[in-house]
């Protein structure tokens, strides 16, 4: 599909230098992005590596692919064939320009010892300071360009000190911003962005900010920093919390818990953690499956599955009131060793037993101050894994102020899949799951 770009999009291709793009979500910058990379690679013939880099290889592999789509559609007799064709890990072309797209995790080794022409780092509001102090020396000696785009997550980090910051340290980047109704509202109409098309995008706005907070909506759609948005799990304690490898063979001294996050109609992903406990009631993550746009009856093989090569102590799922995990809890509870095992965690409050005799309430935060009091106590290991990493750091809080009410905190952030399926798991395997566990915010 040949690329129409709306006059934002066009001023930043045709803008020179290091460039920095703070939008809200869905605007088209990985578009405008890969496009850039593109022209960048023709006309600069056997110019030093182009890389992309994102805290994960699935967030790398998106901006390449858009790359490699413009590349494909505009250039495709320059792109290497044969033994150079493009992998999932690079794309070659005759003029003698490399493109890499790399995950750099916590601490960027895979760039560490790279020299680089032309650096793109997307989802740049997730990638660690560690990271940051990097990427400088792979440039340093070619005076190439820096392209950074992300929407905000909190006010802090390399990506917010770059936006804010016109000093010495930052002068060179020219600045660009856009956000999602501005894109939606005003692009042209097309062959591709018709009036229906417009219109329905214009209606998710909507939907969004009546299920968001204001601030949250400010940050996804606006593209706005604020302060008052922060992390629930600092970069610190991810880091040395997850430090584990996935285990090769089930260990028979140990107690496995699962926690599902099951997909809501529309998402892609849902994910099953595992959790394993040893005698000392020490906590390790033995396991994290992601699988994608796969049914309920197919969720509900593969905790069966998963059961019969585990044997889980518990399995806890969300299943509240609305939830697609409704109908997955019922037909498990009908499976005779699962019965006893299949517990509902839900994340609004409810009754913590299947019965709703209990009178106590489990709330999102409680799920999440477990999880994370178990990794401040050093109670708890997790996957040294790129896409856990990055779904623990996606998470965020705010507190909610209303006149006449107590405050309370607000948890959400637009990859807590595996974080999600994470807190089910871990509580499932506290020792007390009903300690009055608080995070020190």
């Amino acid at each position: 599909m040949k690329l129409i770009f709306d006059d934002w999009q066009k001023k930043f291709l045709e803008t020179k230098g290091d460039k920095i793009l703070c939008t809200g979500r869905q605007v088209g910058k990985s578009e405008v992005c890969g496009a850039d990379a593109g022209e960048y690679a023709i006309n600069h013939p056997k110019s030093k590596p182009i890389v992309m880099i994102a805290p994960t290889e699935r967030q790398a592999r998106g901006l390449f692919n858009k790359t490699l789509d413009y590349l494909s559609e505009n250039y495709p007799n320059k792109i290497a064939k044969g033994k150079k064709r493009p992998t999932n890990e690079r794309i070659t072309l005759i003029t003698g320009v490399d493109i890499y797209c790399l995950p750099v995790g916590l601490n960027g080794l895979g760039i560490r010892f790279l020299t680089i022409g032309r650096l793109y780092v997307d989802e740049a509001s997730r990638i660690p300071e560690e990271v940051w102090a990097a990427i400088t020396p792979a440039l340093l000696t070619t005076g190439g360009d820096t392209i950074i785009l992300s929407t905000p997550a909190g006010a802090t980090g390399e990506f917010y000190n770059c936006w804010i910051n016109k000093d010495e340290a930052y002068n060179s980047f020219t600045r660009f911003s856009i956000s999602s109704e501005e894109v939606m509202q005003n692009r042209p109409i097309n062959q591709y962005w018709t009036k229906e098309v417009r219109e329905k995008a214009i209606q998710k706005l909507e939907q969004a900010k009546a299920r968001m907070s204001k601030r949250e909506y400010a940050q996804e759609f606006l593209g706005k920093f604020d302060d008052a948005l922060n992390r629930v799990f600092s970069d610190a304690l991810i880091k040395e919390c997850c430090i584990l490898k996935r285990i090769e063979v089930i260990r028979n001294n140990f107690k496995h818990y699962l926690g599902v996050d099951i997909a809501r109609m529309g998402d892609d992903e849902e994910t099953f953690e595992i959790i394993g406990k040893d005698d000392k009631g020490f906590l390790e993550h033995e396991d994290s499956i992601i699988k994608n746009k796969i049914l309920t009856t197919e969720t509900e093989r593969e905790i069966i599955r998963l059961n019969e090569l585990w044997n889980f102590r518990e399995i806890d799922l969300d299943a509240g009131a609305g939830t697609l995990g409704v109908s997955v809890l019922d037909h498990l509870l009908e499976v005779d060793n699962l019965k006893k095992k299949v517990i509902p965690i839900n994340n609004r409050a409810r009754s913590l037993d299947k019965d709703e005799n209990s009178k106590s309430k489990l709330l999102k935060e409680d799920l999440y101050n477990n999880l994370l009091a178990l990794m401040e106590q050093g109670k708890i290991k997790l996957l040294n894994d790129d896409e856990v990493i990055a779904s623990l750091q996606s998470v965020q809080y705010e507190y909610v102020i209303k006149e006449g009410e107590s405050t309370k905190m607000r948890i959400f952030g637009n990859y807590t899949h595996i974080a999600e399926g994470l807190i089910r798991a871990a509580w499932g395997a506290s020792a007390d799951k009903h300690l009055n566990i608080w995070c020190k915010y």
